[in-house]
């Protein structure tokens, strides 16, 4: 029998708390929880969670700090969870370290689907014998969050590098723009929200693709996404 995960949920309000602990169990997962951001860090230390759900506003300590502060030691997933919907707000929690950042009121699915996708791309990490993903010109260190072009490390942003990853592993498969949103968001596609394109604009600068024509990351107009293996 597999050994459940263990989950730190760093929560202050006590009815979410519960509720999200009890539906995380009845998923199959070991929770603990903290409500105070100044207890986090020992908690993290006590507990040695595989993965942290922490709150952005929080007594004591508010969960930006708490973040940096886990990641002087602390390499397991980082899940940031907030009401708070300002971009800035997330890609500062991003720039932190947070591996992902999920918008109140999450919905039990979507924060089930985000547990789980930086769980395996860590156990994916984990069980690699080279913890790198290599396509043509292109090298990903996944244990570092690393990236090379032609052997030039490239200056990506954590939701830069989130994205990247996600395409690279669902390269030659159309992604549409729902399954990119709920990877590198943690919430579904609005009808709206433009800061994936802004994020893919960035990326094709960054790779020397054509944002005119691109060969390597294709918009595929009313479908979504394509990593192309061969163009690099």
């Amino acid at each position: 029998m597999d050994i459940a995960k263990k989950i730190l949920l760093v929560e202050d309000d006590t009815s979410l708390a519960q509720w999200v602990s009890e539906y995380l169990v009845e998923q199959g997962f070991d929770v603990a929880l903290c409500q105070r951001g100044d207890e986090a860090v020992q908690a993290v230390k006590k507990h040695n969670p595989d993965l942290v759900l922490l709150d952005l506003m929080l007594p004591g300590k508010d969960g930006m700090s708490v973040c940096r502060d886990l990641r002087v030691f602390y390499h397991q997933p980082i899940i940031m969870m907030t009401a708070k919907g300002d971009e800035i707000d997330e890609v500062l929690g991003l720039e932190v370290g947070a591996s992902d950042y999920v918008i109140k009121p999450v919905r039990p699915r979507v924060l089930l689907a985000r547990i789980n996708a930086v769980l395996r791309e860590k156990q994916g990490s984990s069980d690699s014998s080279s913890d790198e993903i290599n396509i043509g010109s292109l090298q990903i260190d996944t244990l570092s969050r690393d990236v090379f072009m032609d052997k030039q490390k490239l200056a990506l942003s954590n939701a830069e590098y989130s994205l990247l990853y996600f395409l690279a592993s669902n390269a030659d498969q159309i992604l549409d723009r729902d399954s990119v949103f709920l990877a590198t968001k943690g919430r579904e596609y609005d009808g709206l929200d433009r800061s994936v394109d802004v994020l893919i604009s960035a990326l094709r600068k960054k790779i020397g693709d054509d944002p005119q024509s691109p060969s390597k990351i294709k918009t595929i107009w009313g479908k979504g996404y394509l990593f192309v293996s061969q163009a690099w």
